[in-house]
């Protein structure tokens, strides 16, 4: 995909200030988490820049709000409200949207683009801001610091690496509860086909094709075997 680059209108530097604020106060009082902290909403933001350069009619103050303000409540993967968590971000958002005078005529499609993000929700994102939103989020998923963050959850749920014969799940369903290295293939793999925006979709393909590189290097050296041209 050829790169473009996003022209940033200058007003959203301003909100983009305050957004982040309220993003590191929500942060601040949750708690530590490497995998959704200030930074992550940054590279969100980031990666829908890249979507947006190919989408000049979407609404960049929408998506840079729900970029920032996407996981104010953030609820653990293995939680069973965990499918609650982007609406109660949605309707958080909009409490501190409001406070700070936010365009009240915005404040609906922001809402929905947060609602909509969430994997486990299954909100089917209607806008093309929402899809701009989810699949940037989703873009920070795959690619190398998708890899960080999957091994980081998963040592947080408590989950072994890989199984211990069988790693790429060849005689046995794949479980990514019990083993991290599960999830590409269980959930990751499945992201770049359920990209609504051709840009989206280019960009996660490159990004899952790392993660099946290492996905197969890790079975080798797992299981005890050399890697090609070792």
């Amino acid at each position: 995909m050829q790169t473009t680059h996003y022209e940033h209108p200058p007003e959203l530097a301003a909100w983009q200030a305050r957004l982040a604020a309220l993003a590191a106060a929500a942060v601040t009082e949750q708690g530590p988490d490497g995998a959704h902290d200030l930074n992550h909403f940054e590279r969100v933001w980031r990666n829908a820049q890249a979507l947006l350069a190919h989408y000049p009619q979407a609404d960049a103050l929408v998506v840079l709000a729900a970029c920032y303000l996407h996981d104010l409540v953030n609820v653990p993967k293995d939680d069973p409200r965990r499918s609650m968590a982007s609406r109660l971000s949605a309707a958080r958002a909009g409490v501190a949207l409001a406070a700070l005078d936010f365009p009240a005529d915005k404040l609906a499609a922001v809402a929905h683009a947060i609602e909509a993000h969430s994997f486990s929700a299954a909100v089917p994102a209607t806008t093309l801001e929402a899809r701009i939103v989810q699949e940037a989020d989703r873009l920070d998923g795959l690619g190398l610091v998708g890899l960080a963050r999957l091994f980081y959850i998963a040592g947080r749920m408590g989950s072994a690496l890989a199984h211990g014969g069988d790693p790429l799940a060849h005689d046995r369903p794949l479980d990514d509860k019990a083993y991290a290295l599960d999830h590409i293939g269980a959930k990751l793999a499945r992201l770049p086909a359920m990209m609504q925006t051709a840009a989206g979709r280019s960009l996660a393909e490159a990004r899952l094709a790392a993660l099946t590189d290492f996905r197969g290097a890790f079975a080798l050296e797992w299981s005890g075997m050399p890697h090609a041209g070792a």
